[in-house]
């Protein structure tokens, strides 16, 4: 049954100047993006309540607020606000150590950080809106376009409902799409930021899998947006953002590619390698139960392996169709090899593997969740781009057999 929440908290209210903001660490010194002590501490604080987060379906405050304090919400938040304008390899690390002790936890994370870079694609006026007052503001998206927005004096009025809105929860933003028409012409995708306390959430998220993740559904009621809170989506996709110059918010968006969902992925089946590799220390062993074992180390670490270089492609800015194309695959590849190691982890574990106490069975309810997500299927991402960059400098199309009978390929 779905719930319905009021989404009370105020707004983000009127922006002081960015000048006086900067984030200081609690030495009191200049720090933006990922701390190292701070995301240790969340990696400590997301594992000893990963339990209490899949019973209960929500992430501890003490959770959110460790996410809040490691520097992911400002990770790709630009500079002028106090942001990082982070790497892609720095974001990528952290979401993987927090997976290994919290996937909702790292899953979280990583959205957060993403939706903030999709919200850099705002005007300036937007950018102050939502990071003026903080560069920590929680932001989340709902990128499946969904509802209408009719144009307003000033602005837009938003309606409708937009589903898997991950982390809503505890968001100050929701950057959400739908299709608006400009000046009569016909309709375009657009985002819009919505302030918390403008939208309200539908309790829909029953997963068995990344229980904590809190994705469920936002909506919104003839909501106005002022035009410097909105932006026309193809700004995203060809990765153009007017109003900053920074590299991380100048990123076409096949080429992040699943980055955003995979990474928590296998972070998480590295906690399930070690979980498994934990149960089955004081266990008698099959030769079988090590292939197995081994087996699954490898794909891990291959998995890994893929999405640092997805990551290290975007911080070097080489967006040719073929690097494209290839974080695509490595992404979808990687999903694959991460379902299929930890349901064999959890296969050799046995029967206590199983249990309702043991992490195993945890991750492996996440990351079979989390690779099922319709960016990392090869049907809608990577099977479009990326054999045309292996026939590159190759005849492509079918057998045909000549005029005598040969095949001619």
């Amino acid at each position: 049954m779905s719930v319905v929440s009021e989404v009370t908290t105020p707004g983000a209210g009127p922006s002081p100047s960015a000048l006086d903001h900067t984030a200081l660490d609690s030495a009191g010194n200049n720090s933006a993006g990922l701390d190292s002590a701070a995301l240790a501490r969340a990696v400590q604080i997301a594992a000893r309540h990963a339990a209490e987060a899949d019973a209960t379906g929500r992430l501890a405050p003490q959770v959110v607020e460790a996410l809040r304090e490691a520097g992911f919400a400002r990770h790709f938040v630009g500079a002028r606000w106090g942001g990082a304008e982070g790497t892609f390899t720095d974001l990528t690390a952290g979401v993987l150590a927090l997976g290994r002790a919290c996937a909702s936890a790292a899953w979280t994370a990583s959205l957060s950080a993403y939706s903030s870079r999709y919200a850099s694609h705002l005007p300036e006026e937007g950018h102050a809106a939502l990071w003026g007052p903080t560069p920590d503001a929680f932001v989340v998206a709902g990128l499946v376009p969904g509802g209408s927005a009719e144009a307003a004096d000033g602005g837009w009025r938003l309606s409708g409902s937009w589903g898997y809105v991950s982390g809503v929860e505890f968001a100050d933003w929701a950057l959400l799409c739908a299709p608006a028409s400009v000046s009569g012409a016909d309709p375009e995708p657009y985002f819009f930021a919505l302030a918390r306390g403008s939208f309200k959430i539908l309790e829909t998220w029953d997963s068995v899998g990344m229980r904590a993740t809190g994705s469920h559904t936002v909506v919104a009621d003839d909501v106005f947006v002022p035009a410097h809170l909105a932006f026309p989506r193809s700004h995203m996709i060809t990765g153009v953002s007017p109003a900053s110059s920074a590299a991380c918010h100048n990123v076409p968006f096949q080429a992040v590619g699943g980055l955003t969902f995979i990474a928590p992925a296998v972070g998480a089946a590295e906690g399930a390698l070690a979980a498994a590799s934990a149960a089955l220390a004081g266990k008698r062993r099959t030769p079988g139960t090590d292939i197995e074992l081994v087996r699954a180390s490898g794909q891990v670490d291959v998995s890994r392996h893929l999405v640092e270089q997805n990551a290290a492609m975007l911080d070097a800015a080489t967006f040719t169709p073929a690097l494209m194309a290839r974080n695509e695959r490595n992404a979808v590849f990687a999903a694959e090899l991460v379902a299929q190691a930890v349901a064999a982890l959890a296969t050799a574990a046995g029967t206590s593997g199983y249990s309702e106490s043991a992490p195993l069975q945890r991750f492996w309810r996440d990351v079979t969740v989390m690779s099922s997500h319709i960016a990392l299927r090869y049907e809608t991402a990577a099977v479009r781009t990326y054999p045309p960059v292996l026939f590159a400098g190759h005849r492509e199309g079918t057998q045909r057999r000549n005029t005598t009978g040969n095949e001619d390929n």
